[in-house]
């Protein structure tokens, strides 16, 4: 009997070296960079076996987000048109918006949910954050689930 697999979302530089390299390798791979394992590996400067044993374990998140519904959450200022910049990005970005859920704002800021379909983004989950992030009236931006 097997324990079911837990998944955690861990930012890349707290990761050990030997993961982020590994993911690297697979880019090379995915990408045409690399037209072997063994080719990857040199270029990441990671053995074959470290490849091997982590390939299946470690993926960029930005991987995963294809084909797949993303809650965000949010917390805007009150003030008239953060919200429609914040819509702006996501419809700049190509993803779908599936659904829209604001608190009534209480001193001065509003809670809002935003879940999207993400598979036909024309630039990376990582961009779309940074966007967002960088909106005047836009005091958090993270991922809720996905």
């Amino acid at each position: 009997m097997s324990r079911p697999i837990k998944y955690y979302i861990v930012a890349a530089d707290a990761l050990p070296e030997i993961f982020v390299k590994v993911a690297e390798a697979k880019r090379m791979m995915q990408t045409g960079e690399a037209d072997t394992v063994g080719a990857a590996t040199r270029m990441a400067g990671i053995s074959r076996s470290a490849f091997y044993k982590y390939k299946d374990s470690v993926r960029p998140f930005n991987d995963m987000k294809a084909e797949h519904i993303i809650t965000f959450y949010a917390m805007l200022k009150d003030v008239a048109g953060v919200l429609s910049s914040v819509l702006a990005v996501f419809a700049a970005s190509g993803a779908n918006i599936l659904t829209i859920n604001q608190s009534i704002p209480t001193n001065g800021c509003a809670a809002v949910t935003i879940s999207a379909e993400t598979s036909r983004m024309a630039e990376s989950l990582e961009q779309l954050m940074a966007d967002v992030t960088s909106l005047d009236g836009v005091l958090r931006f993270e991922i809720l689930a996905g």
